[in-house]
């Protein structure tokens, strides 16, 4: 038997009490009977949204309660009766009050008179806490808006209290100066004489006096206000002016955009969806149109408030305007973010043949100006950094005592702040959208793209090669690869995963059944082939050393190897760089993820999400709204202290914060600083770590010792050194192995598991050796200290040194210019990486990657650099120019360029240097390339002028033009403008007899009109 539903019967009685006291509505009604269909006269009392009811107006307790949320009252019709009750029924007046669930009857009511009637219907309508919700939160819009206007009023009343207290001062100033003129006079007066009795010619005097005072005041003010004309606060203003003249006049133009939108191109498509056979569905026309109207009808008002404002000139205020407009434009978040899906689903609808013919018709409108739908989607996306250029450029030219100066400072800084969120919202939105584009492109579909967290890298065409038959091919086997395009496969690099596609004649992409889909956690890249390989020793003759490889030791199938063909060696070292950054942000994870849940509830996400200064705007950082590759904020800008902090996290390692910290940190510190870090960071790794996320960690860790208390003065804390153990490093003409291992969780967990659920039966120390142990190399360590047994200390000395290691790899191999021209800082990497090897305690993997290191700094680059290049020019070598082929100029040419390009330091692009005063001491090799230039320029002029017949100059203007032909084919743009540059020189261009027998450029130099 189903139990009855229990209440607070004592709660209810007490209420029905106040209902029947205090009730909003009380009286007598007739309520018809579920049994019978009879009619009985109750005390009805409406109390909040409970309706009690009572036999009689005494009775002390209901006789039934109806809970009214949720529910509908409305007039209900006279039941149709017999003649003879008819005029009985006129007399009644009948609502009903219906539950908002089935399976209850509604419930009937009556009364006699119809004003009493309407009275309950609209009394129990009334009588619900959702209603008094949305009443509140209007009460509150409300209130929030007066207390804005409040706040405005205040800000005006302020500066009018301001005014009156300057004004007053400046009354009283009148005063005194009215004041001493008085007693001037007072004082004057007894020396004024009758000017009746005067001297006429006393009377002449007086009047040139006054006229030649007159002329001089005259002059006076003429000089000040032609000084003022000429002063720089009136070019302020008149600058000021125009700038106000200039948005005025984009605005309207805008305005005019936005009016062909949408009155030639979004009202028509409604209309033409509407009709009987639609070319386009609404649902498209509002994706493609998303916010437009909306937007044209704000910019319309603000441009009419701002011709109103332009008819008071010279008086120009325009902060109110500002201030009105600055709510309105969130509706532009939506619009920038919808921006890409509108002209993606334009451009399906394009393929449909009616709408594409009916999208012509519109565009062919001469309002259009020949301009396409895409054209106008795009404006808006431009409108609100134009107001940020237009606000800049409007403070540049306002005073600081400017009465508007502030409410524009205000409007700028929303702006930017509006702008910036929707730059992060673009920039989050459109890795998801290159990942959903190449999930649309592969046939099968894959899944590990549906991962919001999947970043893209790069992508590419790389050659496959059998990794079973690899020594045996032969440079004719390589050559069919590429002819008929067996082994190209199209290549997707990200964050987690390595995707190898093939590309049917349809263009559409297949995954490989076996090694199609590669998770880099399982990866193992190997650069360059082992000296000691034989096998690999006769692959690399053969390829080139262009080839690498990926060594797959999945936990569920056996392992493979992955051998790819890179086709230039720019191309290998900008995939093994990627490939290497990847795996090494995931081993960084990996491992202080297991390092810190292994034994200790506090978890590397909780560590990051609790620490507020690694998300949370201070004085010296802030912070954006995208995230990078660990899921952590970007940051927008910081102080050096900040930067080298994030640098050294050992909590997560931020890829491409590396890589812009390493192109940019010559702008804000030097080297030094961040080699004495790094140092800092290796000798006493327990700073890396912020000092909550320590605590955290020490406490858990003293718990799970059993309440053993760490001794600060531990032999353990500090590093221990030695002698240096005897080292075989290989000779420079060895080609070192640059292995990568990822497999954290593979050898731990065969061994967990075989433990009887004991999670001591792997140490840390273990864990992190087999971890980061190459494969190959032996059996792992083993540590035969007691004391290294759960030592996390130990993990986090590893993954200090792994860290510096990592930055000092990526450092010394991307950006060896700074240790070519830095002696110093040359010598003091090397006697870190020399202290490193001294360390009894490293690890093979680590031994390694550190000789590695030292060996690639200690290679001499024998390269031609910019200098002797630029000294070439001085001292030219007597080589007859005829004597050389147009294929062998345009080689050297680009050779040349190109070691003018790279001797570059990436610090001189920043800024602008180029365009500063000092550009010679800001940007020294940026001045040399344009150095360079005119002296290739100088080079092909002059050595077309040294011949002194027609016929001559017309061969060599052939053959410099061929040589730009060629250095086109070549991708050398710089040598094309070189020899553009001295062709149109005026002494080469006005040579007409010479240009009228050169024929065989006119089609090459259409094609370089087209470029």
């Amino acid at each position: 038997m189903q139990k009855s539903v229990r209440y607070n019967e004592g709660h209810a009685l007490f209420l029905s009490a106040v209902a029947r006291k205090e009730g909003t509505k009380r009286g007598y009604l007739s309520k018809k009977a579920a049994e019978n269909s009879r009619w009985h006269e109750k005390f009805f009392a409406l109390y909040q949204n409970i309706l009690f009811y009572f036999e009689n107006e005494q009775s002390a307790r209901p006789a039934g309660i109806y809970l009214l949320e949720g529910c509908t009252c409305e007039r209900a019709p006279a039941p149709k009766m017999s003649t003879t009750g008819k005029e009985a029924l006129e007399k009644q007046h009948y609502f009903l009050i219906v539950f908002g669930h089935d399976g209850q009857k509604p419930l009937e009511l009556r009364t006699e008179e119809e004003s009493e009637c309407d009275e309950w219907v609209e009394a129990i309508q009334q009588a619900s806490y959702s209603d008094i919700i949305i009443e509140r939160e209007v009460l509150m819009q409300k209130y929030i808006h007066l207390v804005q206007i409040v706040e405005t009023e205040k800000v005006a009343a302020n500066q009018l209290r301001t005014q009156l207290e300057d004004q007053d001062t400046e009354i009283e100033r009148l005063k005194a100066e009215i004041i001493a003129l008085n007693k001037t006079k007072e004082r004057m007066r007894p020396y004024h004489v009758n000017h009746e009795n005067e001297d006429p010619d006393i009377k002449k005097i007086k009047k040139v006096q006054s006229f030649m005072r007159g002329w001089l005041c005259r002059r006076k003010w003429k000089i000040i206000v032609q000084d003022y004309i000429c002063s720089p606060h009136a070019e302020s203003m008149r600058k000021r002016n125009q700038i106000v003249f200039n948005m005025v006049e984009a605005e309207t133009e805008y305005v005019h955009q936005l009016y062909i939108l949408v009155n030639c191109f979004l009202r028509p498509l409604r209309m033409a969806a509407s009709s009987k056979k639609p070319p386009i569905s609404h649902d498209d026309v509002s994706s493609i149109f998303l916010n437009s109207e909306t937007i044209m009808f704000l910019h319309e008002i603000f441009h009419q408030g701002l011709k109103a404002r332009i008819a008071n000139w010279p008086t120009l205020v325009l902060a109110d305007l500002f201030d009105i407009l600055l709510p309105m434009l969130n509706i532009y978040q939506e619009f920038v973010r919808n921006h890409q899906y509108s002209l993606q689903v334009l451009a399906n609808c394009k393929q449909n043949r009616d709408f594409d013919k009916l999208l012509k018709q519109y565009e062919s409108n001469a309002a259009c100006e020949g301009r396409m739908l895409e054209t106008f989607l795009t404006y808006p996306m431009f409108q609100i950094p134009r107001y940020i250029i237009t606000l800049h450029e409007l403070l540049a030219h306002t005073p600081h005592e400017h009465v508007e100066r502030k409410s524009l400072e205000f409007a700028k800084s929303k702006l930017e702040e509006l702008s910036r969120l929707m730059h992060d919202e673009v920039s989050d939105t459109e890795n998801i959208r290159k990942n959903l584009a190449i999930e649309r492109m592969i046939v099968e579909g894959c899944d590990i793209l549906l991962d919001t967290s999947q970043t893209f890298v790069r992508q590419g065409s790389l050659i496959q090669l059998p990794s079973v038959e690899r020594g045996k091919l032969s440079k004719v086997r390589l050559g069919s690869l590429s002819l008929k395009k067996e082994g190209e496969r199209q290549c997707f690099l990200f964050t987690k995963h390595f995707l190898v596609c093939t590309r049917s004649s349809g263009g559409k992409l297949h995954l490989l059944k076996q090694g199609g889909v590669l998770s880099l956690i399982d990866c193992t890249l190997i650069e360059e082939p082992d000296a000691s390989d034989e096998e690999s020793k006769v692959g690399g003759q053969v390829f080139g050393q262009l080839d690498f490889k990926l060594v797959v030791e999945p936990s569920d199938s056996p392992s493979f190897t992955v051998v790819l063909l890179a086709p230039s060696r720019q191309e290998k070292a900008a995939w093994t760089s990627d490939i290497s950054q990847c795996i090494d942000n995931i081993r960084c994870n990996g491992l202080m993820t297991s390092v810190f849940e292994e034994n200790s509830k506090v978890t590397v996400p909780h560590m990051i999400k609790s620490d507020v200064r690694l998300h949370k705007d201070d004085v010296d950082i802030c912070f954006s709204k995208t995230l990078n590759s660990c899921k952590v904020p970007q940051i927008r800008y910081a102080s050096v202290e900040r930067l080298l902090e994030r640098l050294t996290d050992l909590r997560f390692l931020s890829i491409d914060f590396l890589n812009t910290f390493l192109h940019t940190y010559r702008i804000f510190t030097t080297a030094t600083v961040v080699m004495d870090k790094l140092a800092d960071i290796y000798k006493k790794p327990f700073s890396s770590i912020p000092i909550r996320s320590l605590e955290l960690f020490f406490a858990t860790n003293q718990n799970n010792r059993g309440g053993e208390h760490i001794n600060d003065k531990s032999p353990r804390l500090c590093r221990k050194f030695s002698s240096p153990p005897p080292l075989s490093i290989p000779s420079r003409t060895s080609s070192p192995v640059r292995t990568r291992k990822l497999s954290l969780h593979s050898p731990i967990t065969s061994q967990v598991q075989s433990g009887e659920n004991s999670r001591c039966s792997v140490s840390p120390a273990s864990a992190f050796a087999i971890a980061t142990a190459a494969a190959g190399h032996g059996t792992p360590p083993v540590f035969t200290n007691s004391e290294r047994t759960c030592d996390k200390e130990f993990i986090i000395r590893r993954a200090a040194t792994n860290r510096v290691l990592n930055v000092l790899r990526h450092w010394v191999s991307k950006h060896s210019q700074d240790f070519e021209m830095n002696g110093e800082l040359k010598m003091s990497v090397i006697c870190l990486l020399e202290e490193v090897l001294r360390d009894p305690d490293l690890l093979p993997q680590e031994r390694k990657a550190t000789a590695n290191i030292l060996r690639y700094n200690e290679q001499e680059d024998a390269q031609l650099r910019i200098e002797d290049i630029l000294q070439m020019a001085d001292c030219p070598k007597a080589e007859c120019f005829e004597s050389l082929s147009a294929m062998e100029l345009a080689e050297q040419i680009t050779l040349l360029d190109h070691i003018v390009f790279r001797s570059i330091p990436y610090e001189e692009f920043l800024g602008q240097g180029w365009m500063k005063v000092d550009k010679t001491e800001r940007t020294p090799y940026i001045m040399k390339t344009s150095q360079h230039f005119n002296d290739m320029s100088n080079l092909v002029a002059s050595q077309i002028m040294t011949h002194t017949d027609v016929g001559s100059r017309a061969s060599s203007i052939e053959k410099w033009v061929a040589v730009a032909d060629i250095c086109r084919c070549l991708n050398n743009y710089n040598g094309v403008l070189e020899i553009t540059s001295a062709l149109n020189r005026s002494a080469i261009y006005r040579l007409k007899k010479t240009w009228a027998k050169v024929t065989a450029t006119l089609h090459v130099c259409h094609t370089w009109e087209c470029i």
